[in-house]
């Protein structure tokens, strides 16, 4: 018996397919992977992460816009990742675009089921991207953000903050991490 290998996908190949199927879906290398389902916690961070984007870009009158949990960033020909929110600035998407081709900010909230995906692939992926400038990762079991920066010189520089303020610039946003670690 010969095994029978299903063709890789493209990651257009991969967008025109996932399109109109149910849940989340990934591309990595190659392969679709669906998303596993969420805790609570974790959209319960989404929101609080979303609200907290929303108030700094209000704030700070930035031309962005974030984008949650919906449009997909391609890292690559064999790589679509969908990241838990996005902040991508200057025109607005057209509201059926299913990628965002420019995003300035990623940000993925930890959980068990993709704990190494964030903290590896995504983190080495995320910034082979000229436009990303910042990544966070939201860990709600900690109560802690993972900030990787894109620092002068293409270096990652990497902050653990569990207080106070995060400075994103480019582009000119600051976060307060109370905002979303304070209780609903």
């Amino acid at each position: 018996m010969t095994a029978v290998r299903k063709p890789l996908m493209n990651s257009d190949e991969f967008l025109v397919w996932a399109r109109d199927r149910p849940g989340r879906w990934e591309l990595h290398d190659g392969s679709p992977i669906a998303m596993s389902p969420e805790r609570v916690i974790h959209g319960d961070y989404k929101y609080r992460t979303a609200r907290a984007f929303d108030a700094a870009i209000s704030a700070a009158k930035a031309p962005c816009r974030f984008v949650l949990d919906s449009a997909a960033v391609r890292i690559d020909e064999r790589r679509t990742y969908q990241p838990d929110l996005m902040v991508y600035c200057g025109p607005a998407a057209r509201p059926d675009a299913i990628e965002i081709a420019n995003p300035v900010i990623l940000v993925e909230i930890l959980s068990p089921s993709n704990a190494l995906t964030d903290l590896r692939d995504k983190l080495a992926a995320y910034f082979t991207l000229p436009s990303v400038a910042h990544y966070l990762i939201v860990d709600p079991d900690k109560r802690l953000i993972l900030h990787h920066a894109r620092a002068t010189g293409g270096d990652i520089a990497t902050r653990i903050v569990s207080t106070g303020a995060i400075r994103l610039d480019p582009p000119g946003l600051e976060i307060a991490v109370a905002e979303i670690f304070s209780a609903t």
